[in-house]
């Protein structure tokens, strides 16, 4: 008896919305932090960031998000931040 082919399922279209919008650990959301959307951070990095962000500038912390957002420390993309934009 001749093996049975399987042909893969086909992709259409694109992955619903809830689960494209998980954040790291599956804690829940403070929501903004000076406009800028921090859900996709953990927990521990929101709350930082929330004290953090009554020194900075909003454009100060966009950068730090966008660099946590792709996996530096908080420190690290601090010291990013402070280089290229300042307080």
């Amino acid at each position: 008896m001749p093996a049975k082919k399987i042909t893969p399922a086909k992709k259409t279209g694109t992955m619903p919305k809830s689960v494209t919008t998980y954040q790291k650990g599956g804690e829940k959301c403070i929501g903004k932090v000076k406009g800028v959307d921090v859900c996709a951070l953990t927990m521990r990095q929101q709350k930082t960031l929330e004290k953090h962000s009554k020194h900075h500038t909003k454009k100060h912390i966009k950068m730090m998000v966008d660099a946590m957002k792709k996996g530096a420390s908080f420190s690290a993309s601090h010291k990013m931040a402070q280089k290229k934009v300042g307080k």
